[in-house]
């Protein structure tokens, strides 16, 4: 199974730790998608020509993800500045509000269209800025797209018709308020919907029956990455052999692994205290 993530990338930064670790939505599910049995996954990024990129990508490397595609530019790479309160939940506290990546466009030409279209699967998100090329993208390949916690009509009218998994951050959402965006998500065009809500699980719906799973028991000492974890091991079990509840089974029991480790996939590296604007 070939599995290909595109766009955002940051490293987590921890003040109290003074080390940062990669991460980034779509880098989390290539990490994990491979972590997880996928035979080959690639990811395809903007970072900067500094410390922070070079960490990002030989950190990929070390996971056997494909990087032949990711650009470098000048400029900062993507950072978020992150701690962690008395129950192992992680709290952004600051970013640069993702670096070049905002700043500097992702272009599909021809020839990478027609690599990315060998792939199963394409994940992006939110943060990766690629909203306008979902309609051409769409053409080569099936698309799941993280939405974290905007739900806004106007950016689901955008976005939904082009994809065929909608991924939400649901933690904040009462379950009648999941159950309304789901619907309307389905209306505007997705027919499949993942949200993951904390504590109280995941709902998944496949636009004929609504699916829900508990977590699994964890020994919490991070919860960074757990979300990304439990969506990259349901997308690939889904789309591999679309059975419903043993993919959210599945991703619950990796979301609780990555619940015991610093960093979403680890590989933790010490750096100096820096000013992050945001």
């Amino acid at each position: 199974m070939k599995l290909i993530a595109v766009g955002d990338n940051v490293v987590d930064y921890y003040e109290d730790r003074g080390e940062m670790f990669p991460g980034g939505n779509a880098v989390n599910v290539a990490v994990f998608w491979r972590r997880y049995g996928a035979e080959f996954v690639s990811y395809i990024g903007i970072v900067g020509n500094d410390e922070e990129g070079d960490h990002i990508v030989s950190s990929l490397k070390q996971e056997n993800i494909d990087v032949s595609q990711v650009r470098k530019v000048f400029g900062p790479s993507g950072e978020a500045v992150v701690t962690l309160d008395e129950h192992g939940d992680r709290k952004f506290v600051g970013s640069n509000k993702g670096g070049v990546q905002k700043l500097v466009k992702l272009n599909f030409a021809e020839a990478e269209l027609e690599f990315i279209s060998t792939f199963s699967l394409l994940h992006t998100s939110v943060y990766s800025y690629i909203e306008k090329d979902l309609p051409l993208l769409k053409k080569y390949i099936d698309i799941s797209f993280d939405f974290s916690t905007r739900y806004d009509d106007e950016y689901l009218e955008l976005v939904c018709p082009h994809i065929k998994f909608a991924i939400f951050s649901g933690g904040d959402l009462t379950k009648q308020e999941c159950e309304a965006l789901i619907a309307k998500v389905h209306a505007a065009g997705t027919p499949n919907v993942i949200v993951t809500r904390g504590s109280e699980g995941s709902v998944f719906s496949d636009s004929r029956q609504v699916y829900e799973h508990g977590i699994a028991e964890a020994d919490v000492v991070d919860t960074l990455g757990a979300g990304d974890t439990f969506v990259a091991v349901f997308l690939k079990e889904y789309v591999q052999h679309g059975d419903a509840k043993t993919a959210m089974q599945k991703g619950a029991a990796a979301a609780a692994e990555t619940c015991g480790r610093f960093g979403a996939f680890g590989h933790g590296k010490e750096r100096e205290k820096r000013i992050v604007i945001g």
